[in-house]
């Protein structure tokens, strides 16, 4: 039987969408006559060489000018080109000047301080900056990076080199002095932004130190500019004056109001991106501008209806892609609002307050914080009203189907609730939310416009209604344009192109819907197998995370003899104890909802689960250190010391 949908849009809201004028500027004239999303969705990836220009017209893309070709090569991938011989800015497409008194960024810290920039001090700041960085020889080809906590300077900073065509790449500053240098190590910056410490949780934590160290092992840069975070607090932080040869922000601007926007190529080189780095050095992965601008917009805009009158808002740090797509807000001229500090302080109230306060209409979030905010037993909606809120984005992992009626229940019944999903990779989503559609439980609402998105099986073949790979059969405009220093291309190659010649494989275990959404089971490699059924993790974590006793969950398969079987790691609620009758509560629940094979062999009990340090739950470094083999990168993880506890466990040695 067929569920009903948890959310429709009203045929007001449907008849505002920007995707609905959309499709009716391109219905009949680019496109054939299109009645629905789905018909968008097909001509988008049939025709992409009409779609793409029409976004980049309709999104009214800054450019000096305009391309002599949409797309070349467009059957090889990788290999196709778009957009060739336009020239255009990336950060002039988001310094917008039009309403010059509007809030452009607000700034929220964990202990309630505020900071905002309208629309013009964010572009005086940005000039200033980027005058400064000329003077030091910054421009095409340089990289410029940052070690900074989710604040405005980073933003700036990231503008300014944008604006001179040189490439921004950061991380936050809970990374360790391993993790700072595997990735800035590789792409050796020309200038180091970063900060004297940043604030987690009520406590103060010292960079200084961390930073002289990573400068002491890194090549190439030849200056450091730092923001007093701590220290612009009526508590002074650390004294800067420690870190040797660094300038302070205030003192680097210069007096330059104007900017010098560099025109260039639409495949310049914007970002680069790392990575997990669980199983090895980071991949750094290498962004151009245009792609990356033309996707934001489109995902921005068509898929989350977003412009001028919003406020937007996404819980990250400077080391996850998410970061990078909520800066390119800036481009819909909506009002950006960052946060850093623990989500949980002083309570689970703190960025429903915020958003509250701020008026925010467009929240975004990891699945694990929503599943958390429940298990925490808190209600947001008994406690605000939020009335500005009509949207909130999930991401990072799979939503589970729980947390679906946890938001329609406790926080809010009006909202589109979007899980999106797609990575690091393309800096952007394969999958998205629609504000035109209705929002499904457990259900990704749709494939991303111009995005081939299909199911493969083991052999190559697409189908629906049956979990297997996430791939993309055609390219699109937010492809890396490479990895650092592969210059013959075959890392990158070999990333995404070699399981399936030709096609983009993402990794993802997923299953297209009768509805043409969605549903993300997890990683494939971390996907399971007991007797040569493949399982996706996600399919248990859905079921035992729905007991009240369990926070969260961890699963992975066991060689045992010539086959393999599931192991289940539990992290129980503060004071709780895992017994046989527990055991076979979880057990039951995964029996009555999924099938026998599902079912865990083993299940114990842990007091923390492994992380990346954006968030995501690690399976594989779990996989290996149950296995007795070394886990390669412990510094990509938040808490590395978690692992201990899975390491030589004698139940595992036991039938």
């Amino acid at each position: 039987m067929q569920e009903d949908p948890l959310w429709q849009p009203s045929p007001e809201r449907i008849e505002r969408a920007q995707l609905t004028h959309f499709i009716k500027a391109v219905s009949g004239t680019l496109a054939p006559s299109l009645d629905d999303y789905h018909e968008l969705w097909r001509w988008s990836i049939e025709r992409p060489e009409h779609f793409w220009p029409a976004v980049w017209k309709f999104c009214e893309v800054i450019s000096s000018e305009l391309w002599d070709v949409a797309l070349e090569d467009g059957d090889q991938m990788p290999g196709a080109r778009w957009f060739t011989g336009a020239r255009l800015n990336f950060a002039e497409n988001l310094l917008r000047r039009d309403a010059p008194d509007r809030l452009a960024l607000v700034w929220r810290g964990e202990d309630g301080s505020r900071r905002s920039f309208t629309q013009a001090e964010l572009y005086d700041q940005t000039a200033r900056l980027a005058g400064a960085l000329r003077a030091l020889g910054v421009g095409p080809g340089d990289r410029v990076a940052g070690f900074l906590p989710n604040c405005p300077e980073a933003v700036i900073a990231m503008l300014a080199a944008a604006s001179l065509g040189a490439t921004w790449s950061s991380c936050s500053p809970d990374f360790g002095i391993q993790g700072v240098l595997d990735r800035f190590g590789q792409i050796r910056p020309k200038v180091l932004f970063t900060a004297d410490g940043y604030r987690y949780g009520g406590k103060r934590i010292d960079s200084i130190a961390r930073i002289r160290s990573v400068l002491e092992q890194i090549e190439g840069v030849e200056q450091v500019v730092l923001v007093p975070f701590l220290g612009a607090s009526q508590d002074p932080g650390p004294d800067p004056s420690t870190l040797p040869d660094a300038v302070l922000w205030a003192d680097f601007l210069s007096g330059e109001r104007e900017l010098q926007f560099e025109q260039l190529p639409f495949d310049h080189p914007l970002y680069i991106l790392y990575s997990s780095g669980t199983t090895g050095v980071p991949k750094c992965i290498v962004h151009g501008a245009g792609g990356t601008l033309l996707q934001h917009l489109k995902e921005h805009r068509l898929h989350t209806d977003i412009g001028p009158d919003d406020t937007l808002f996404y819980f990250t740090t400077c080391g996850w892609m998410m970061w990078n797509w909520l800066v390119s807000g800036l481009a819909t001229g909506a009002t950006l609002v960052l946060y850093d500090g623990n989500p949980f302080h002083p309570g689970p109230q703190a960025l429903w307050q915020m958003a509250e306060e701020e008026g925010i209409t467009v929240f975004g979030t990891s699945a694990k914080y929503l599943a958390a905010v429940e298990k925490a037993g808190y209600a947001p909606g008994e406690h605000y009203r939020l009335d500005a809120l009509r949207a909130i984005l999930s991401t990072g992992s799979p939503l589970m189907p729980a947390s679906f009626d946890f938001v329609y229940r406790d926080i809010k019944k009006d909202l589109q609730l979007a899980s999106i999903s797609g990575g690091t990779d393309i800096v952007s989503c394969f999958a998205l939310g629609c504000p035109i559609l209705p929002v499904h439980r457990g259900e990704l609402q749709c494939r991303g416009l111009g995005m081939a998105v299909e199911i493969y099986d083991e052999q190559g073949r697409s189908h629906t209604e049956e979990p297997g790979e996430l791939v993309c059969t055609r390219p699109f405009p937010a492809m890396p344009i490479g990895f650092w220093n592969d210059p013959d291309g075959s890392r990158y190659r070999s990333a995404y192109f070699e399981r399936f010649p030709g096609v983009w494989h993402h990794g993802d275990w997923a299953r297209l819907t009768r509805h043409g959404g969605l549903v993300i089971y997890g990683r494939s490699d971390a996907v399971l197998n007991p007797g040569g059924v493949r399982i996706g993790t996600a399919e248990i974590y859905r079921q035992v995370e729905k007991l009240d006793e369990v926070v969260e969950s961890l699963a992975i398969g066991q060689q045992w003899g010539d086959d393999q079987r599931v192991i289940l790691f539990v992290r129980l609620r503060e004071g709780l104890t895992l017994d046989d009758e527990l055991r076979e509560k979880i057990r039951q629940v995964i029996r009555e909802n999924t099938t026998p094979r599902h079912v865990p062999a083993k299940i114990l009990q842990v007091s923390d689960i492994p992380r990346t340090l954006s968030g995501k739950i690690v399976e594989l470094a779990v996989r290996e250190v149950v296995h007795g083999r070394p886990v390669k990168n412990t510094d990509a993880l938040a808490n590395p010391d978690s692992l201990d506890e899975f390491r030589d466990r004698p139940e595992l040695a036991e039938d």
